[in-house]
């Protein structure tokens, strides 16, 4: 059990943004097409979180042309570059699943709103900038050191 424990720890994903449900988040997520890479920002109300350690994943959903999408990120996934909390949620439940069939105003979820609350937002945020940047930053190291090899 132990073993199954520390592998999952090891594959945690370091600078993993907290954020909660309800919030509207911005995902920027890494799309690989051939050669080429790009970033694709997915922007949502988070609707549940599931599971614990490297399995857990976060549900979001936004409304595209009229029609509801949901799209589950894994939550330590290495393709997600950062995520962004847009307006923090005021909720009481923590699965959000009766959004689904609302319509219109009907589905949008409250804003928290305080000093306190937008100062805690930003902090989170510029963590998840800082964590991005230093992840770009060995990114653009590795491929330098197996040059100079």
């Amino acid at each position: 059990m132990d073993l199954i424990k520390t592998i999952e720890e090891s594959q945690k994903r370091p600078g993993a943004q907290d954020f909660n449900v309800g919030d509207t988040v911005k995902v920027y997520f890494k799309i690989i097409e051939g050669k080429t890479e790009r970033i694709q920002v997915y922007e949502g109300v988070v609707l549940c979180k599931k599971n614990e350690g490297a399995r857990r994943t976060f549900t979001v959903r936004k409304i595209s042309y009229g029609v509801g999408v949901e799209r589950v990120f894994p939550y330590n996934s290495p393709r997600i570059q950062k995520v962004e909390v847009v307006r923090p949620g005021k909720v009481r439940r923590a699965k959000l699943y009766f959004l689904r069939d609302k319509v219109g105003k009907a589905a949008k979820v409250k804003t928290l709103v305080g000093a306190k609350v937008t100062a805690a937002m930003e902090a989170r945020n510029a963590a998840a900038a800082q964590a991005a940047a230093a992840k770009e930053a060995a990114k653009a190291e590795a491929p330098a050191e197996n040059n100079a090899e």
